[in-house]
């Protein structure tokens, strides 16, 4: 599995209800969070080596209503605290 992370952007007043529809229904999600700044939810969610992410990212985070625009982040390497 590898991780990827999304910027999420909303319209007004939504951010929560995207938040739970995605923790509800996108079982890729691994953590998603609300922040402050341009954009309003930050998503951790991991995919299996063969999945596209583009298609992941335009099928399953872009359709979610209410979303407006997304930032997606790719990952190289975790560093873990103890294990370098």
């Amino acid at each position: 599995m590898r991780a990827i992370f999304v910027l999420i952007k909303c319209d007004m007043g939504v951010a929560y209800r995207v938040a739970r529809e995605m923790a509800d229904n996108i079982e890729e999600l691994s953590e998603m969070h609300s922040i402050s700044g341009t954009y309003d939810l930050l998503g951790k969610f991991y995919l299996p080596p063969e999945e596209d992410v583009g298609q992941f990212v335009v099928e399953r985070v872009q359709t979610v209503p209410g979303v407006r625009d997304t930032l997606t982040m790719l990952t190289f390497n975790a560093f873990i605290p103890g294990r370098g």
